[in-house]
């Protein structure tokens, strides 16, 4: 007999586990919730840990804006061996030796990179030539020409290094392929190398302690839907950078039917956050810099009184 799912909304914040593909952590979690709309943002690859933002029902309606949003991860390089994939997971195709460095020496190179540069994805990645995903061609031998993106790293500082191995942690722009900057700081380091460990700590504003790992999902399901439930994030947590702007239950009811609204925001333009009184979230607007507000992203959530 066929389960109904229920109108579920909110984000959580996983740390979703090696071996997993996104979309099967996202699943496994839509499953314990019983939640009948599901999706996520920033995928990671199979054998990568880390923050997953799984979005539920209405908050599957910020899944655009945390596509934009920086990241940040603590990478665990194997120097001296290349692999088809740039990862772990890859066939090793060439080795070379590691020069001795001291901790000064990696720090210059690892500084080098910051700011802002172009980087050519991956032929092992999912983007897509002419219709068809990058990996499968790469799977097939082939090897096409792809276009430079432009990223930006933030920061990135050295943790360990010996031997080997080598640990930093950097934060980026969106886009940015670590396994490529692996690669390119093995380059400037006069070797290869392939990413061998990859952890994603933070996604936007959420930081790692927010995150809850699957053994703890799914322990907390086993007492039923609520008390999982109970763990999700409401949705305008997700969109912190915008300014808020509160407007009146009339104006909210205006809003929420697709209407322009007159605000005391003159001289504001952008996106923001849009409440009734009493805090309620009503969605995402856009401030003309008129002072008018037009609604881009209703949110009809069931904690909305209007």
């Amino acid at each position: 007999m066929k389960r109904w799912a229920d109108a579920v909304d909110g984000l959580m914040l996983l740390n979703k586990p090696s071996g997993m593909t996104s979309n099967r952590a996202l699943q496994i979690v839509r499953r314990l919730l019983n939640a009948r709309k599901a999706g996520h943002t920033g995928s990671l690859d199979p054998a990568a840990t880390g923050m997953l933002v799984l979005c539920f029902g209405e908050a599957t309606k910020v899944c655009a804006y945390l596509l934009h949003a920086d990241k940040s991860y603590r990478v665990t390089a194997r120097l001296g061996s290349a692999t088809d994939t740039g990862d772990a997971d890859g066939r090793e195709t060439e080795t070379a030796a590691v020069p001795e460095l001291s901790a000064a020496d990696w720090n210059s190179i690892l500084q080098g990179f910051r700011g802002e540069s172009m980087q050519i994805p991956p032929m092992y990645s999912a983007l897509k030539k002419d219709g068809t995903r990058l990996y499968v061609l790469a799977r097939k031998g082939e090897t096409v020409e792809r276009e430079a993106r432009s990223i930006r790293i933030d920061d990135i500082q050295l943790l360990e290094f010996a031997g080997t191995r080598l640990v930093f942690r950097v934060s980026c722009s969106k886009g940015t392929y670590i396994r490529v900057l692996v690669e390119d700081i093995a380059r400037k380091a006069g070797t290869v190398a392939h990413t061998a460990r990859l952890h994603r700590e933070s996604v936007g504003d959420f930081k790692s302690d927010a995150m809850l790992d699957m053994s703890a999902v799914q322990a907390l399901a086993e007492q039923g839907p609520e008390p999982l439930r109970a763990k999700l994030l409401p949705a305008d947590v997700a969109l912190g950078a915008m300014p808020g702007v509160t407007v009146s239950p009339a104006d909210a009811e205006k809003f929420c039917g697709g209407q322009s609204i007159p605000v005391a925001t003159e001289g504001q333009m952008g996106l923001a956050r849009v409440y009734a009184q009493g805090q309620s979230f009503l969605g995402v607007g856009e401030l003309s810099g008129d002072g008018q507000l037009a609604p881009r992203r209703v949110f009809q959530t069931q904690e909305k009184n209007l």
